[in-house]
């Protein structure tokens, strides 16, 4: 599958506890093909190899969204500060990845990834997304087999380039008793960390099926305490029509958190 590459002007840095583990000001930022979200791929010069050993033992295959989507040259443990971190960095077999590293992005790997002076979770912000909040009066029913999960007409709608708007429904709106809550949890570069997500009992596929953000970053800050849904998943109706379920990357489970 072909990689789209370019190279990006923001200074990167990752961290184990206080150790730079990489540090570029010219990353190579690469989108795999059919995959939502960018990477970044890294000259060795930028690296410290020096904490890098290669791994032994099979590689991890969860969670494949922080993992590879092709052919892995080698992997390689972070070993530094008394910690030994299994399969944290690899290299693509990739003509476009070529004498590149990757380090894992996921969260619990390494300790904290900065753009500039800002810290990021989960993956390199997109520099083509723009991420909107906007509150309304629309009226907007979420249902699932006939259940009716939520019923608002105070929702704050969520613009995100290339990803179905999504509906934040305050609390109160939601049919709580429908759901249960999990322990899933997941991180966004746009939005930050969620604090709690909902599935529909007794239906698999409806497994961690909507999320809220208790503290998310100021520029959305408009969906504090609400609720969405996937709409690729459940049954959405805006002012009383029925929303065509969107097909996008999270369509699909393994790509969607947890």
């Amino acid at each position: 599958m072909a990689i789209r590459t370019e190279t990006s002007d923001k200074w990167v840095r990752a961290f184990v506890g206080d150790t730079i583990v990489v540090e570029s000001r010219r990353p190579l930022l690469f989108y795999e093909e059919a995959f939502p979200v960018p990477g970044y791929a890294f000259d060795p010069a930028d690296v410290r190899t020096d904490l890098l050993s290669p791994s032994t033992g099979e590689p991890p295959t969860q969670p494949f969204f922080f993992l590879p989507k092709g052919p892995v040259g080698q992997w390689y443990d972070v070993v530094t500060d008394g910690r030994q971190i299994p399969h944290a960095a690899w290299t693509r077999s990739a003509p476009e990845l070529e004498g590149r590293l990757i380090l894992n992005w996921q969260p619990g790997v390494l300790d904290r990834w900065l753009e500039e002076d800002e810290e990021v979770h989960g993956h390199p912000r997109d520099p083509y997304k723009r991420v909107e909040a906007l509150a309304s009066s629309r009226r907007v029913t979420v249902s699932s087999g006939g259940v009716r999960l939520a019923d608002t007409r105070d929702p704050v709608l969520l613009f995100e380039t290339s990803l179905p708007t999504r509906f934040y429904v305050p609390r109160a709106d939601v049919n709580l008793s429908a759901l249960e809550p999990t322990d899933n949890s997941s991180a966004c570069p746009y939005k930050g960390y969620t604090s709690q997500y909902w599935s529909v009992p007794g239906q698999p596929d409806l497994a961690n099926v909507c999320w809220s953000y208790d503290e998310p970053y100021p520029a959305v800050g408009k969906i504090a305490g609400r609720i969405a849904f996937y709409n690729e998943l459940v049954d959405i109706d805006v002012d009383g029509v029925r929303e065509e379920r969107p097909v996008s990357p999270f369509s699909r489970r393994e790509y969607r958190p947890g």
